[in-house]
């Protein structure tokens, strides 16, 4: 449980790596302001890593905000 594959992430995400890397970031930010988790990992993995497998798993999306 040490790899998602960016392949996997950007289909999920509009094919847009840029959009992944906003939604990652955002959620990792979070996480580490003491959000819970969404998914169950090991604890030693950081933030920005958990962020990802959420994503992965389908439990976080990026949404369009009203000023795009």
């Amino acid at each position: 449980m040490a790899y998602v594959a960016l392949e996997r992430l950007v289909d999920k995400k509009h094919d847009s790596v840029y959009k992944l890397v906003i939604l990652a970031s955002k959620r990792a930010l979070e996480l580490a302001e003491g959000q819970p988790q969404l998914v169950a990992t090991e604890k030693f993995l950081k933030p920005s890593t958990i962020a990802l497998y959420e994503i992965a798993e389908g439990k976080i999306e990026y949404r369009k905000s009203k000023k795009e």
